[in-house]
């Protein structure tokens, strides 16, 4: 596995925008679901950008129909079905330590990791970062840099630092 992720990383994430043509985006999705198997086929075609980290690759899954804009940044995620992902996206599955006062931060390791759960059909606009734990429902809107520290009900639109409901969408 750690080749195919080295030559993600070296070749296939730094592949020009598919702004400037779709078939850099086709050769993304292909890598992911053939090759790295963390995107499932579907219905509805994926659409990916250039720069989308993905950690190691195994702890992230993708459902189909996903479009991920570029500079994406991906730690451990469940990601639905028909997912919008705008720019300059981080989700988040682990925090640095800080409880200690008598060492510095940087020396005190990281929280257990929590992983992200996104549901299908949710938009997460531009500059949106989704702490470790949070699960975001179906359906769901998240206005552009808003920081979501706790979940989010199916069918909301949420934004702000942090979060809070703005109003439900209607089913």
């Amino acid at each position: 596995m750690m080749i195919k992720i080295a030559l993600y990383y070296l070749i296939f994430a730094k592949l020009p925008s598919a702004r400037f043509t779709l078939l850099f985006s086709k050769w993304r999705v292909w890598y992911f679901t053939r090759v790295l198997k963390i995107m499932k086929s579907g219905p509805n075609e994926s659409m990916l950008g250039h720069n989308i980290y993905i950690a190691n690759g195994q702890r992230v899954q993708f459902g189909y129909g996903c479009r991920v804009n570029e500079n994406v940044y991906i730690e451990k995620a469940d990601i639905g079905n028909d997912v919008l992902i705008a720019p300059n996206v981080a989700i988040l599955s682990r925090m640095h330590e800080f409880e200690r006062t008598d060492i510095p931060m940087s020396l005190q390791g990281y929280r257990p990791e929590k992983g992200v759960v996104i549901g299908d059909d949710v938009w997460l606009g531009r500059n949106v970062i989704v702490m470790p734990g949070v699960k975001v429902g179906r359906g769901s809107i998240v206005a552009a840099g808003a920081v979501v520290t706790k979940d989010v009900e199916p069918f909301s639109i949420v934004g702000g630092v942090p979060a809070i409901l703005i109003k439900r969408r209607k089913q």
